[in-house]
């Protein structure tokens, strides 16, 4: 590794080759690149913060990647500096992964103002990489205006997302059967924009009627702390449509929760969530690497495989073994 001071220089200048190998010590597992990670991103902190984070999240074959590189590529047009954050699913047998998003957005990886990292999502809860919010510091200090942070799909990820993001984006096929059948409430009540991708190629109409059934479910929905009533979009990657409107209501959103004041108590509330969790991580790894605890769940493993503990006592004693409680 090359020196701190070298490493923050190259940054605030904007170097991608610096800023990859940052994010790479955040992500890294050894002690090492972990401390020198920590240092690197508080020396930086001062010059964080003045990016929108948008969190795009939607089923997998909705379009998330066409969208992203075609809203990319807009944004880049009207003068912004756009870094893309993409989580990509882990095997949960090899723990290998396909990183193939760049390959899926070739004209905006070529584009000298963009900057797309994909990530393996690891173990991470919701298939969001643990590091991500740190790698949004990151590119924040390196210049970038907006931060697209694209999840695996649809399920705990979105709540993830939602966590480190300023503005939730929702993307919604029409005509893939009833409209809002499956659909969680729980996403519904997080989204703050919904769009409504594919709405070309004939299939205009049933786009339209779809954006008509979200916005209903959507106005019935309780209130949100934010102020904002939720805005759902048609929109088509491929011919452009839709994208300003898009934009413009992301501008909207940001400065109506600027003006209540809603967008700073969130990213507050959002630093705070961030150490609780990484407490628990550390302590949790603690925990597991202690010896004691080691010879103690063999032993624990072995009883409940043989069905002589119930898991639920097994971890209790475990945990009255390892604390004196």
């Amino acid at each position: 590794m090359q020196d701190f001071n070298t490493f923050k220089k190259e940054i605030l200048k904007g170097n991608i080759v610096y800023l990859s190998r940052a994010i790479t010590y955040i992500e890294s597992t050894l002690k090492k690149h972990q401390d020198f990670a920590d240092n690197l991103l508080e020396g930086l902190l001062p010059y964080t913060g003045n990016a929108i984070r948008i969190g795009i999240t939607g089923v997998p074959g909705v379009g998330k990647s066409t969208f992203i590189e075609s809203f990319g590529i807009h944004l880049i047009n009207k003068g912004y500096k756009v870094a893309v954050l993409a989580i990509d699913p882990s095997s949960q047998k090899t723990f290998g992964s396909i990183l193939g998003d760049k390959t899926r957005m070739e004209k905006l990886s070529a584009n000298e103002n963009a900057f797309i990292r994909p990530t393996p999502s690891g173990t991470s809860l919701g298939g969001l990489a643990y590091k991500t919010r740190e790698a949004c510091l990151l590119c924040e200090a390196a210049g970038y205006d907006i931060i697209l942070i694209e999840t695996v799909g649809v399920g705990q990820s979105e709540i993830e997302v939602a966590n480190i993001s300023d503005i939730f984006m929702l993307l919604m096929l029409a005509g893939a059967g009833d409209e809002l059948q499956g659909i969680k409430r729980g996403i519904m009540e997080m989204c703050d924009i919904m769009l409504i991708t594919k709405a070309d190629e004939g299939n205009e109409n049933k786009a339209k009627a779809a954006r008509n059934e979200y916005a209903k479910a959507l106005h019935f929905l309780p209130a949100k702390d934010s102020g904002w009533k939720p805005q759902v979009h048609t929109i088509s990657s491929y011919k452009n449509i839709g994208l300003e409107k898009t934009w413009e209501s992301i501008e909207s959103f940001i400065n109506t929760t600027k003006n209540n004041g809603y967008f700073y108590k969130n990213r507050e509330s959002q630093n705070i969530l961030a150490f609780t969790r990484i407490v628990d991580f550390y302590i949790k790894q603690h925990f597991f690497n202690q010896k004691e605890t080691q010879s103690m769940l063999e032993d624990f493993e072995k009883q409940i495989a043989n069905q002589e503990i119930t898991p639920y006592n097994a971890a209790k004693k475990l945990i009255k073994n390892i604390f004196n409680i």
